[in-house]
């Protein structure tokens, strides 16, 4: 069975042990400065956000049927049987379709290096492959995130709903959206107040449906890949989109 995470933002207490876990895992740097960023980035790949004393986290969602590997012309991404949505930097060409493609918005582009790569959160492959949980899963001092098997994890979600109603909104984040995701989500307050995007916006129809149609029509001519894509009435949205976060992050981090 496929594994994933169950992130309990009820049991959250905005310690960031997840974030420091996580950069270690992936060797990433981590001080004050860096755990005061509110935003995923190249460097950061999850990020506990806080909005009237109520917190949530972002990390990717590893989706059920991921897009970003639905659109990579050269299989930079893949979906592992185990669940993790896992990137290959040797076979990574930089052309960003990963990018315009995630509903989510979590592929982060490194624009100050010479030779930049796309990174995100990889669901600590490695650590699962020796029967471990993730790194921040393992870090987490409340179990507010819990590593173990969708299914399972599917129906604690549930019960928890059923058993304490008063204390969640009846819906499980990640449970359908775009066919259903790697992380799922429970919070007593709305998901979108801190990014994520409604059911209705981004719907419960796998995405690869969309740009799989694409990607049968891309021919072997790499130069015309962006001019079908282009022509793509939701890739032409996300472009705008995935601009306007890249703008807002490069202003978060000093311009730079």
């Amino acid at each position: 069975m496929s594994k994933a995470i169950l992130y309990d933002a009820t049991m959250c207490i905005g310690c960031k042990q997840c974030e420091d876990a996580c950069a270690k895992q992936n060797q990433l740097p981590y001080d004050d400065k860096v755990a005061a960023e509110t935003v995923q980035s190249d460097h950061k790949y999850t990020v506990v956000l806080t909005r009237n004393d109520k917190f949530m986290r972002r990390l990717c969602q590893h989706c059920e049927h991921p897009a970003c590997v639905s659109v990579c012309p050269v299989g930079a991404f893949q979906k592992t049987p185990e669940g993790p949505v896992v990137y290959d930097v040797k076979k990574c060409i930089g052309c960003r379709y990963c990018m315009l493609a995630c509903a989510f918005s979590v592929p982060k582009y490194e624009w100050q290096k010479l030779n930049p790569r796309v990174r995100k959160c990889i669901m600590c492959p490695d650590r699962i492959a020796k029967g471990q949980p993730t790194a921040c899963a393992e870090a987490c001092p409340t179990g507010a995130t819990k590593f173990g098997e969708r299914e399972d994890l599917v129906r604690e979600a549930q019960d928890r709903i059923r058993q304490n109603p008063g204390n969640y909104i009846d819906h499980i984040y990640g449970l359908n959206e775009v066919g259903g995701t790697g992380v799922l989500m429970l919070s007593s307050v709305p998901f979108e107040p801190f990014g994520l995007p409604k059911l209705d916006r981004i719907g419960e129809t796998p995405l690869p449906e969309y740009t799989g149609r694409v990607m049968k029509l891309m021919p072997d001519f790499i130069p015309l890949w962006g001019l079908i894509l282009g022509g793509v009435y939701w890739v032409s949205n996300r472009r705008e989109e995935v601009a306007e976060v890249e703008a807002e992050e490069r202003a978060q981090r000093g311009g730079k």
